[in-house]
């Protein structure tokens, strides 16, 4: 059977760093084995369904490069991908769980729930499940009998589909990354499997759309694992226990501490983003910063993703997309969680900044030197990018590292000058600017060489004269070599910062 893998959020919000690492695994596995990468969306909770979540997965999706190969965008032959539109097949296989006596109808108020979860409580913190020994306490088609079971329903009384968990069973589940798993029944709640408003919960879906959609593996979160046994049980109350996908529960990825999941709450309180693109609530109007708009590349950001979790068993780091499908190995993934370390993230970005060609680096830091300022010629931007690329690691550094290139800036280290200033050095730079300005050439080599000859002249120490001539180009004691900005500002423009520096610098020494 063809390998068939898919992902399938619900679209409630931004795209959790970790969501990302579950469809880059997904996505691999699938390319790896000639398979298909399905997108489908879980929306069956009207509740908490979010205007415009999802295009915002397909968006970070695709900034990833990790498109579907069937998805809501795209169709298929198993559509339809959303399955607040398959609302009426679950129906039907809802019914064929309550005819064979695996799931039954539950009219309990949410108030005769909530009394019954205190009055039975197990102790002081934690309250009662719904579950083998509470249903014959409630009422449900268990305790009510037929007749007044299907009077409830004839009236229209509201009511739930859970699924009816047998006493004392060993579930068992075979994991592609934790191997056999089991799990004691009389732990597990009845699930609620068709709600209230018709709709199907993700215990009942995940399930008929995986089969119906062919899923042959199943890769998802680890904090899925205490719902497997429901699963597994449902795949064989329904007859599908031979199509059950295999199934792998990734480990979770951590807070930088280890301790514990790591959240949006995280990034807010450390300054680092988990989301992969910009997320504005549409309620609150409240925007958290992605990964994109923080200047991260989206190959550095997968490949940082494949590595929270998995290795190829050597000590290399950095893969392409083409490296990260020949090597990737399901069973490579780690059980344990990963730490996410922010300043890791970075030294990814850097590495792939260094390895990018200067042309495609100079798209992508258009829009943050855009933002910085005006700027209006791109072949400037690709020499800057070339001359600043090593000291970037986040895209907006190309602005921060390069804008005086675009823009006279600030003497905002001028004291560093002064420490040292004298007469001498004043009468350098003056007769030297004046040198410059009937230059026949413009260019680093002979730039350099006159200004060593020149200093030769005046008795002074080139490196003594270093320091002031780049902060007078810059601004600040930073930036590439002093000479091959000065052939990048050009002639007119090297001059000018020479002689407005020299004014600021003049009135000192009266």
């Amino acid at each position: 059977m063809k390998v068939r893998v898919r992902f399938a959020p619900s679209p409630t919000g931004g795209l959790h760093l970790g969501g990302v690492r579950t469809v880059l695994y997904n996505y691999l596995f699938a390319r790896a084995n000639k398979g298909e990468f399905i997108l489908r969306i879980e929306d069956t909770d009207q509740t908490r369904f979010v205007e415009g979540a999802e295009q915002y997965i397909m968006d970070c999706l695709a900034w990833c490069g990790l498109e579907p190969d069937e998805s809501p965008l795209k169709g298929g032959p198993f559509a339809p991908y959303r399955q607040s539109e398959r609302k009426e097949m679950y129906h039907h296989y809802a019914q064929m769980l309550l005819d064979s006596g695996h799931a039954y109808y539950a009219f309990d108020t949410p108030e005769e729930i909530e009394k019954m979860r205190k009055d039975h409580r197990k102790d002081e913190y934690t309250n009662a499940q719904y579950d083998q020994n509470t249903r014959v306490l409630m009422r449900n088609s268990l305790t009510l009998g037929q007749e007044e079971t299907a009077r409830l329903i004839s009236e229209g009384t509201p009511y739930v589909v859970r699924i009816k968990m047998p006493e004392h069973t060993t579930v068992k589940l075979t994991d592609m990354i934790r191997g056999e798993i089991s799990f004691d029944s009389s732990l597990v709640d009845d699930k609620v499997l068709l709600k209230a408003d018709g709709m199907p919960t993700y215990h009942l879906a995940v399930v008929v759309d995986d089969y119906l959609m062919e899923i042959t593996h199943a890769f998802r979160g680890e904090e899925w694992l205490p719902s497997a046994p429901v699963h597994v049980l449902l795949w064989e109350y329904l007859g599908w226990k031979d199509r059950m996908p295999q199934w792998a529960h990734l480990p979770l990825i951590l807070k930088p501490d280890g301790n514990g999941k790591l959240s949006k709450r995280d990034g807010d309180r450390l300054g680092f983003p988990v989301f992969a693109m910009n997320w504005t609530d549409p309620k609150t109007n409240e925007e958290t910063r992605g990964f994109r708009e923080m200047g991260f590349m989206p190959q550095a950001f997968v490949n940082m993703l494949a590595m929270l979790g998995w290795n190829d068993g050597t000590a290399q780091e950095l893969f392409s997309m083409e490296e990260l499908i020949a090597k990737f190995s399901i069973e490579r993934v780690h059980k344990g969680g990963a730490k996410f370390d922010f300043e890791k993230a970075k030294w990814f970005n850097h590495q792939y900044i260094q390895k990018t060609d200067n042309e495609t680096l100079a798209e992508l830091a258009w829009p943050f030197i855009v933002e910085g300022g005006v700027v209006t010629n791109k072949e400037l931007l690709v020499k800057v990018v070339g001359l600043i690329k090593d000291r970037c690691t986040l895209l907006p550094d190309f602005w921060e590292q390069g804008h005086f290139f675009f823009e006279t800036p600030e003497l905002r280290e001028k004291g560093a000058i002064l420490e040292k200033w004298n007469d001498q050095k004043q009468q350098f730079f003056t007769t030297w600017a004046a040198e410059l300005a009937s230059a026949a050439t413009w260019n680093q080599a002979d730039m350099e060489t006159s200004f060593n000859e020149h200093a030769t002249k005046h008795g002074l120490k080139k490196g003594e004269l270093m320091l002031p001539f780049r902060i007078m180009l810059v601004g600040g004691k930073y930036g590439p070599g002093v000479f091959a900005i000065a052939e990048l500002i050009g002639k007119e423009e090297t001059l000018k910062r020479i002689n407005q520096a020299l004014e600021q610098l003049l009135p000192n020494q009266l």
